[in-house]
């Protein structure tokens, strides 16, 4: 059965990787989601989602991602009950993330003043050469 979810939000505080007993990387994070209409009060409700990623996933959000970065996500919702540190049983409704996009440009520390050196400057474009040979191509 089909059941997918896509989110585009903002990071509502750096995501936070953890590891398992057993050595898989999970991470959580928040996304607050803003609705593309305002109501009649002229404000634009906010929808917060609780994301969670496994493995490569995870390591790659906790890698690129901070708070306040623009990103969609895409997975399966999920509601899984739990028992909290007081012995009350809880229920938790989050997002299994398998998919993570990048939407906005990565955040500078600099605050976007950076200048361009060998690190950061974009790859050479090779030059082309003009074909000259006039034979019969192989396919």
């Amino acid at each position: 059965m089909l059941n997918k979810q896509i989110t585009e939000g903002r990071l509502t505080a750096d995501p936070e990787l953890r590891t398992t007993a057993n050595g898989t990387s999970v991470c959580s994070f928040s996304l607050a989601s803003q609705e593309d209409f305002a109501n009649r009060d002229g404000e634009r409700e906010t929808d917060f989602v609780e994301c969670v990623a496994w493995r490569g996933t995870a390591e790659f959000i906790a890698r690129n991602c901070k708070k306040g970065r623009l990103i969609i996500v895409e997975g399966r919702p999920k509601n899984r009950k739990y028992t909290d540190a007081q012995g009350n049983e809880r229920k938790a409704h989050e997002l299994r993330v398998q998919s993570v996009y990048l939407t906005d440009s990565r955040p500078s520390d600099t605050g976007g003043n950076q200048q361009p050196n060998e690190d950061n400057a974009p790859p050479e474009t090779p030059h082309l050469q003009p074909f000259d040979d006039d034979s019969d191509l192989p396919f």
